[in-house]
């Protein structure tokens, strides 16, 4: 099947699941998996296979949802599902797989035209309860879907603090999900998320800034204490600046000192990057 192919059944799809009754996230999910798996079956190359894949199926899904006009967030969760469950069945996922699948994901909410930060925190829910069912950790997917999305997000001229905002939220979101450690996702979302930055020459105080608002904001959402929540992304920021570089250090240490969204004496401690 051609990419062409995967987005307009993806699409046609999803607009049969936004319009009916039923649930928009396992919706998404059986007909991205589907597209995928049987795009897939005569591909000698998996990873470069998956990415285009995955890349039309998410522009077919995202067009479902402009075109209904409704489900944009729930409809990215299951995108990325439905995507993790396709590969998995014809190759082992790892946590490279994951950072394609998300990079894929926001490459193809950005082709037509929709703001990226919107379906962020849908794509990254999706990607941290994937880790479930996969050979990934929470903290190893974290780390690298907070990697993938500022690095995506610098490359597509999104909005660099609402990015990271949406990413740690979504974190959250997925973690709770899963039964999974809050804090663990945090922590390991803010530290890529800041790593990315270095990578990509990204601001580090927008990202940290991003980073603990969106766990200030996600703790309130599900009952965390905001304390920790604020103190577990500006650990994790901390942890990946010491990796950057001086001036990222610093741009970390005068977010956390400056405090955000009214929480403040935000750093409890400093262990180092790994």
């Amino acid at each position: 099947m051609s990419d062409q192919g995967i987005g307009t059944k993806v699409k046609d799809g999803m607009v049969r699941t936004l319009k009916g009754t039923g649930a928009i996230v396992d919706g998404a999910v059986d007909v991205v998996k589907d597209a995928t798996v049987n795009a897939l079956q005569d591909v000698s190359d998996v990873a470069t296979g998956a990415t285009s894949a995955i890349a039309s199926a998410a522009t077919g899904a995202f067009e479902a949802a402009h075109e209904v006009g409704t489900g944009l967030m729930r409809t990215a969760k299951g995108l990325v599902i439905g995507a993790v469950e396709a590969i998995g069945e014809v190759a082992t996922v790892t946590v490279g797989t994951l950072s394609d699948i998300v990079r894929a994901a926001l490459k193809g909410a950005s082709s037509v035209g929709g703001d990226v930060t919107k379906t962020t925190a849908g794509v990254v829910e999706g990607a941290i309860v994937a880790t479930r069912d996969v050979g990934v950790t929470l903290a190893e997917g974290a780390f690298a879907v907070g990697k993938s999305v500022i690095t995506s997000t610098k490359e597509l001229g999104g909005n660099l603090t609402k990015a990271a905002a949406s990413t740690v939220s979504g974190a959250i979101n997925g973690a709770q999900e899963i039964g999974g450690d809050a804090l663990t996702a945090i922590r390991e979302t803010a530290r890529g998320l800041v790593r990315g930055a270095g990578e990509v020459g990204a601001d580090v105080t927008e990202v940290t800034t991003g980073a603990i608002t969106g766990a200030i904001d996600g703790a309130k959402a599900v009952g965390l204490s905001v304390e920790d929540a604020a103190s577990a992304a500006a650990t994790g920021a901390l942890q990946a600046a010491e990796n950057v570089g001086e001036s990222a250090v610093k741009a970390v240490r005068d977010v956390a000192a400056t405090g955000v969204g009214g929480v403040k004496h935000i750093l409890k401690g400093q262990p180092g990057d790994d």
